[in-house]
């Protein structure tokens, strides 16, 4: 007999929550999987239900189908509202023609269809995340059952574990936590824990990283004095006992500086400008509540974050970072001296990652007036996906305390990321905590301002370097131009003494505790520093007394003006007094940046003095955003000949002379530095005597002396005519 349904208002229809409670919950569970599917969605339409549990049902239940116009109108207002009111279901039902439970019911449906297709998708995932677990807790249980003595090749005895058998044991206690959290989970949907796989324990009561809670430099909260003494010579290697905590403060390190890379707001505000990030001190110790201690008394805080694009790949990058000699190199206007004290790991898999080096540095201004800073520090190299790798610095001054020390390290270094076509992006973060009272008036605006140290000037000085070894190792190299040389081996031979004139330039002329500087004072320009040096057995630099006199001022002239008069041979003989008038010929030279100015030039000098007609001048100039420099040395022609072609540059001897062109630290609008004015440090080296053992002469301290007295009074008058 036909039953009346919902539609037809029948009086023997029960009410369908009546119906609802006298169905069991498997009914209900399979009217839930079976009866709903996104093409025949519908409202259960139960006709002639007994109200009775107790009688048999007398009638069948019929389903509802829904037309699909039905189906995909309440499927897109499902899109946009899932649990909609009485109101719109009332709506919904009008415009469809359908009882309002019947959409209610429909809902419901839906919304039970979608759960369980999203706990079926997250215990899928929960199951595969689980199974890499288990992967990679049996890799490392295999490596550390495996683990050897690297010294005598015998198993690993307690106590003296290598870095890569301690980072696995910290990786294990993570995992331990993760799987166990894991499978608290997916118990919940499978219905049993998942085996977890026996972790082999760590032996070593964990350390808290907060090293320096003692205070630093062995006072607590004590503020250091004394002049700057040589840290580098002084510090050793690490001890035994002192490798665990190394590596824990190099794990803990790593993992802040990439937080610090990664996160903006509000750890990292805008400045003013737009230009820069500014550390939010309070928020960077919420953030970071554990590291290598408090500030110490009298230090400030400096902390910057820069990232470019830079021509090199990201191996190459590591590499160059890793390595101590090329590293400083590359840096050389940054980092006067550079040592590694033990390789605690060389990595594994034949690369880098996880290695871990003690070191030492002296960071530097190019200028005698701006004191070095030294640093004793662990680097930890980590490879953190295929395509992505990081290095970072921390300071150790806790553990090899020094009364002396102005400078530590807070978790500095970069992330390095593959980019297509063999660049890489670098993000470089650099926070230290210094004490700068030593710091000349003229640069305390610049050092104040951070860019004297800063990420920026990291970032800036790697990318002008990546594109000079891109120009290096170019074979595209026109032949048309006068002058270019096009020789692959000339070019590597010429580019590599240039690299080496301009180290030797940046190591001496700085406030290194390395050299021991003599002030002179009322010769007509700023202060005079001079120093000597004995060059015995050094094939690169003439036999003999070296007199260095460096001198650093203030122009009020844009650096970019000043640096272009400087390298411009046609202005030379405007303050080179050593060209005696003559005209200045550029004979040859090698491109090796976007920048014009990024040139390495062989110069000769026409002068109508017959000693002087044969001279030639090897000259590099450079500039980045933060500094330039001109660097120049008399060359002998014979040697150079034998350089351009292909020869051996090592065994040229070279005196470096020139200029460090820096910003005066002044704002300016759109976040450049320094428009107003520059800071200029001018430097000679001179060999005032052939003879090693021989003493040197009041006479050849005047003579350098007024040599650079002269120099630089040319330079202030031909620039302040033009700014006149």
């Amino acid at each position: 007999m036909f039953q009346p349904n919902l539609m037809d208002g029948g009086h023997h229809q029960l009410h369908p929550l009546e119906m609802a409670q006298n169905n069991s919950e498997g009914d209900l569970a399979r009217l839930r999987d079976e009866e709903f599917d996104s093409t025949k969605s519908g409202s259960e339409n139960q006709e002639g239900a007994s109200g009775d549990d107790q009688e048999p049902r007398q009638k069948k239940k019929r389903y509802h189908r829904h037309t699909q116009h039905q189906i995909q109108e309440m499927e897109a207002f499902f899109k946009e509202c899932p649990h909609p009111d009485d109101k719109q279901r009332k709506e919904l039902s009008r415009q469809l023609g359908l009882e309002p439970l019947q959409v209610k019911f429909w809902f419901q449906n839906k919304r039970t269809q979608m759960k369980t297709q999203h706990e079926r998708h997250e215990n899928t995932q929960l199951r595969a995340e689980n199974e890499k677990l288990r992967a990679d807790n049996m890799r490392y249980r295999e490596a550390l059952s495996n683990a050897s003595c690297p010294n005598c090749g015998g198993p690993t005895a307690i106590g003296e574990m290598s870095f890569d058998e301690h980072h696995m044991r910290l990786e294990n206690a993570r995992l331990r936590e993760e799987i166990d959290r894991i499978s608290a989970i997916a118990a919940k949907y499978v219905g049993k824990p998942v085996v977890n796989y026996p972790i082999l324990s760590s032996p070593m009561a964990p350390r808290p990283l907060e090293l320096g809670v003692g205070g630093f430099g062995g006072q607590p909260g004590g503020e250091m004095f004394g002049g700057a003494g040589d840290l580098l010579k002084s510090i050793s290697g690490p001890t035994e006992a002192d490798k665990p905590m190394i590596i824990e403060l190099a794990v803990a390190a790593m993992e802040e500086m990439v937080r610090m890379s990664q996160l903006g707001e509000p750890l990292w505000t805008v400045s003013l400008d737009g230009a820069t990030d500014v550390l939010n001190e309070d928020e960077y110790i919420r953030t970071f509540p554990r590291g290598i201690g408090p500030k110490p008394s009298g230090f400030k805080s400096e902390a910057s974050r820069e990232n470019a694009v830079v021509i090199m790949n990201h191996i190459n990058l590591v590499e160059i970072l890793m390595d101590v000699n090329q590293w400083s190199n590359v840096f050389s206007g940054i980092v006067s001296r550079a040592a590694t004290l033990e390789v605690l790991s060389t990595g594994v898999a034949g690369n880098y990652n996880g290695a871990l080096q003690v070191m030492t540095a002296e960071f530097q201004v190019p200028s005698p007036l701006v004191p070095t800073r030294e640093s004793y520090f662990v680097r930890y190299c980590k490879q953190h996906a295929d395509s992505t790798w990081a290095v970072v610095d921390v300071s150790l001054d806790n553990l090899r305390p020094s009364p002396t020390a102005r400078c530590r390290r807070r978790p500095s270094g970069c992330v390095i990321q593959e980019m297509p076509n063999g660049y890489s992006k670098v993000v470089w973060v650099e926070h230290v905590e210094v004490d700068d009272r030593g710091v000349h008036s003229l640069y305390k605006q610049l050092v104040n301002s951070g860019h004297a140290f800063g990420a920026k000037r990291w970032v800036a000085t790697l990318d002008r370097q990546c594109e000079r070894l891109a120009s290096a190792m170019a074979t595209n190299i026109p032949t048309g131009e006068v002058g270019v040389i096009t020789s692959q081996e000339g070019r590597k031979s010429m580019l590599k003494l240039a690299e080496r004139m301009v180290i030797s330039f940046c190591a001496g002329v700085s406030a290194s505790t390395a050299h021991t500087w003599t002030t002179l004072s009322g010769t007509g320009a700023d202060d005079v520093r001079v120093m000597t040096r004995k060059s015995v057995d050094d094939p690169g630099r003439p036999p003999g007394i070296v007199l260095s006199a460096a001198t650093s001022f203030w122009l009020p002239v844009p650096p970019k003006r000043v640096f272009d008069f400087l390298r411009d041979e046609n202005s030379r003989s405007e303050w080179d007094i050593l060209s005696n008038g003559g005209v200045v010929q550029e004979m040859a030279h090698i491109a090796n940046g976007r920048d014009t100015g990024n040139c390495v030039s062989l110069l000769r000098v026409n002068s109508a003095n017959s000693s002087q007609s044969n001279m030639l001048i090897l000259q590099e100039s450079c500039t980045d955003s933060t500094g330039s420099f001109v660097i120049y040395a008399p060359v002998d022609i014979v040697a150079m000949n034998v350089v351009l072609n292909g020869g051996d540059p090592d065994y040229v001897a070279l005196l470096p002379s020139g200029f460090a062109i820096l910003p005066d630290g002044s704002a300016a609008p759109g976040g450049e530095v320094g428009p107003s004015g520059s800071l200029l440090t001018v430097a000679f080296q001179i060999l005032v005597d052939s003879v090693p053992t021989a003493k040197l002469s009041l006479g050849s301290v005047a003579t350098v002396n007024s040599l650079i007295a002269c120099t630089v009074e040319r330079i202030r008058a031909s620039l302040s005519c033009e700014t006149a």
